[in-house]
């Protein structure tokens, strides 16, 4: 037989799946519908990358045996082609991000066709194609009529070499800018924000209702940050004014000794005539206000900051009088832009305090041992001290009764406070999506009316910001100045654009119904893809399975969750679908450079897909991604385990040359029933049913190392047999045709089988052909492995406790002790206890 030559026969298959639309799917098909969604990729210049190969290639293995399965299967892909990056090329380049945009498209959508992944072309979107931002601005659009989008003044990452505002993820973790690697400061501007807090309760909540790994519940909980405790009032001496503090600890509160205010706090501003040392106090504001937030809150900083002289306020659970500092470490928007300051019972509180000559009060005591004050804080719970008529209650107890005690005299209240904070919606660039907002001196903020649905990201030549840190768009003087919709005076455009994540939260409803322009999508398209298979409370509806990489399990997520939502709310997707956008949520790990270094340009360490595709084939490829190790993990490359992969599908490929002729199964009917009619020995028999399951199961698993092992293990053995029946070879052939499908479709066709193997039935497995017929049966005494033997694996309790008892080897351990009782595991072991 020839030689297995992958780009011959590759490339064949794919132009024959295209032209016939193997995968595209069906809307309102009969059979029963399964949603699968793999991250879309930002499409950069350099193409695809190891990460994309392996969800993509993971998920086409589940498309496909889903379709094999009988369902009708939703399997898109798109391009999340606005952000920094394209237009960071521009100005280096001069090419417009626009061809940029699309050369990089075009290069990303040949390699992904390079590899065999069968989605569905059909549905293709661009989130800069101006036909899908329409719906992206009519979300906005329809946030901001509900209350949800507002703008403010309020301090952002600012590149002062760039000249642009910068979103965190846009700041390197040394505080440089990832655009130029500036050291980044605070600048105050006025941005968009959207209400994302409204839904904070919510996000939480519903994480009940989906299929996600804890680690990834964990962290949207954690971004979410709920607290539940206490606001308390101090207020402060001579004044009408009073300072609102939360806490979780109020049962600390007898220990509070002083209050540190926020920079930005709006109170300092009030009390500014009464404060004695004005000039330092404001020095240290301003100067905090130009500082990165992470380096403000960094544990590894020793707190400082100034006191505000003439300020006192007054404990309400003591009356005692106690001062008031202003710190950088204190945020203005987690909690009240203010905190109460127990030096005794937090280790950097009580530093300050000893820094500050400031009171260290003990208000908690351990319940196992009396600790010492003098040089450590204790920060853990325990019984109350020093705390008047709490004096002996636990800390959980006494939180509770002191909150209540405060509520009573109006002076606290239970509260609950979320570290969300309202989302950032501005961007001062120019690669983004128009936010569709009109500013009239006369009306203020307006809506661009639907009708005028999409504003155009027009055509400019320079992209470089102002001076100002203003967008590139703001000298598109012809497009910025318009005639306000409500009153039809002078007006202008809103020169901010949307961050990259607006196009990426609601890019799964598009996909249902990607060329509707009435619509983001049609309702009953929506609830087609979308809604639950049963109408049941605990069955929740959304996309069936969606896989992306961790590092997106929080913000994207969250966000995407949140427009979903709203949506849900406001009725634009069908109440039928549920609450939340996706009903089950994986991801996959990172693959390293070999010897476990992360993949960089700099270390020359970087994989290209397509060199290993051109050298080794594409089946080789997606095998080697999906047997490197467990999916989850992060995993180094290694050309060794790629060479291997590629040796697996020669040895395949000589198989064809060992069928033993017979008659050829029907197309799709490769089941348990026909199985049982091959006419070779029992062992291979036996051996295929387990491969069957075996491969079936961990692909539901995304366990695709052990299942490719085992596809191994049955060619080894399938090769040392005289012939190879064509039924045995047909089943073959399917269930390893999600993972290589070129090699699979080329070698069916070889083998004469009628159809194309991608769309043959699944295979069920025969229970009886599954079933080991011997066993290893461990003999235990007292729970010790005594002995090993085998038996029949239908073994009976009595057989088995006969066969142990007349071992030679046991009776030693026996003696003559009296046996109390026997247990047996049916199938694994039995254990003498004497």
């Amino acid at each position: 037989m020839e030689k297995y030559k992958p780009n011959q026969i590759e490339k064949k298959w794919q132009e024959s799946w295209d032209e016939k639309q193997v995968f595209s799917a069906e809307n309102n098909s009969k059979k029963p519908k399964y949603y699968i969604l793999v991250e879309f990729p930002y499409p950069s210049g350099t193409g695809l990358h190891m990460g994309h190969c392996r969800s993509y290639v993971a998920m086409d293995i589940i498309a496909r045996k889903r379709r094999m399965e009988g369902f009708n299967v939703l399997f898109p892909m798109g391009w999340d082609a606005f952000g920094l990056p394209t237009e960071n090329y521009a100005v280096k380049t001069g090419i417009h991000p626009a061809l940029a945009t699309k050369k990089n498209t075009d290069h990303f959508r040949r390699q992904e066709k390079m590899l065999g992944l069968s989605f569905d072309w059909q549905r293709e979107i661009n989130t800069t194609n101006p036909s899908y931002y329409k719906w992206t601005q009519w979300i906005f659009l329809q946030l901001f009529e509900n209350g949800l989008a507002y703008k403010t003044r309020m301090p952002i990452n600012w590149c002062p070499s760039c000249k642009i505002g910068l979103a965190n993820e846009e700041v390197l973790t040394d505080g440089k800018c990832e655009r130029c690697g500036a050291k980044v400061t605070r600048k105050e501007r006025e941005q968009w924000l959207l209400k994302i807090t409204n839904y904070a309760q919510r996000l939480i909540e519903d994480l009940n209702l989906v299929d996600y790994p804890e680690k990834v519940k964990a962290s949207q909980k954690e971004w979410i940050g709920k607290s539940e405790g206490a606001e308390i009032k101090f207020s402060v001496l001579d004044t009408q004014l009073s300072v609102p503090v939360f806490t979780t600890r109020a049962d600390t509160l007898f220990g509070c000794t002083y209050l540190v205010l926020s920079p930005e706090n709006s109170l300092i501003e009030k009390l500014r005539p009464k404060i004695e040392n004005w000039k330092a106090v404001e020095e240290y504001i301003n100067q905090a206000k130009t500082k990165l937030e992470k380096d403000r809150i960094s544990s590894d900083k020793e707190k400082d900051g100034v006191q505000l002289k003439g300020i006192n306020v007054e404990n309400p659970a003591n009356d005692r009088q106690i001062p008031v500092f202003v710190s950088e470490y204190v945020l203005m928007h987690y909690g009240t832009g203010a905190v109460m300051v127990v030096p005794a019972h937090d280790q950097r509180d009580f530093e300050f305090a000893k820094k500050y000559n400031l009171a260290i009060i003990d208000v908690i005591k351990p319940e196992t041992k009396t600790p010492s004050f003098e040089e450590r804080a204790y920060e853990g719970e325990g019984i109350l001290i020093n705390s008047a008529r709490f004096d002996g209650m636990k800390s959980e107890t006494a939180r509770e009764r002191i909150t209540a005690w405060l509520e009573s005299r109006s002076v606290g209240k239970s509260a609950v406070y979320y570290k969300l904070r309202d989302w950032i919606f501005s961007r001062q660039r120019y690669w983004g999506e128009p936010v569709p907002m009109i500013k009239c001196e006369k009306c203020g903020w307006v809506s661009v009316p639907e009708k005028d649905l999409p504003v155009v990201l027009p055509m400019v030549k320079n992209y470089k910001p102002t001076d100002q840190g203003d967008s590139p768009l703001a000298q598109a003087k012809e497009w910025v100045n318009v005639k306000c919709s409500k009153c039809g005076g002078a007006a202008k455009r809103e020169t901010d654009v949307m961050p990259n994540w607006a196009g990426s939260n609601w890019y799964y409803l598009r996909y249902c119904d990607p060329k509707n322009d009435k619509e983001l999508a049609s309702k009953e398209l929506l609830e087609y893809w979308m809604a639950p298979a049963r109408r049941s409370p605990e069955d929740v509806g959304g996309v069936d399975w969606y896989n992306g990489g961790m590092e997106h399990t929080t913000l994207h997520l969250l966000y995407s969750r949140f427009i979903f939502k709203f949506l849900w709310d406001i009725g634009a997707v069908p109440k039928k679908i549920g609450p939340e956008p996706y009903k089950k949520r994986t991801s996959h790990g990172v693959i390293l450079g070999e010897g476990g270094i992360k993949m960089s340009k700099s270390k020359g360490n970087v994989i290209d897909p397509e060199d290993i595709i051109k050298k080794y084939g594409a089946d080789t490829l997606r095998l080697y991604e999906m047997f490197i190790g467990p999916f989850e993990q992060m995993i180094p490359w290694g050309a060794k385990g790629v060479v291997g992969c590629r040796r697996f599908l020669d040895k395949i490929w000589n198989l064809n040359s060992k069928i033993k002729n017979g008659q050829v199964p029907p197309a799709g009917e490769q089941n348990a029933k026909s199985q049982s009619k091959i006419q070779n020995n029992d062992g291979l028999r036996h051996l295929l049913n387990k491969t069957v399951k075996k491969v079936g199961d961990d692909i539901e698993r995304l366990k695709f190392n052990t299942a490719i092992s085992s596809l191994m293990i049955l060619a080894n053995e399938m090769e040392k047999a005289g012939n190879i029946p064509s039924k045995v070879y047909s089943v073959f052939l399917i269930i390893l045709s999600p993972f290589a499908p070129h090699i699979a479709e080329e070698l069916w066709q070889r083998a004469g089988f009628k159809g194309l193997c991608c769309e043959q039935k699944w295979p069920k497995y025969d229970e009886k052909l599954i079933k080991e017929k011997n066993i290893i049966l461990i003999i235990q005494v007292n729970g010790k492995v005594r002995g090993k033997i085998e038996a029949n694996s239908e073994i009976s309790e009595k057989e088995a406790r006969d066969l142990a008892l007349s071992q030679e080897k046991l009776k030693k351990w026996i003696g003559g002790k009296e046996i109390k009782k026997i247990v047996f595991v049916p199938g694994k072991l039995i254990n003498v206890v004497l």
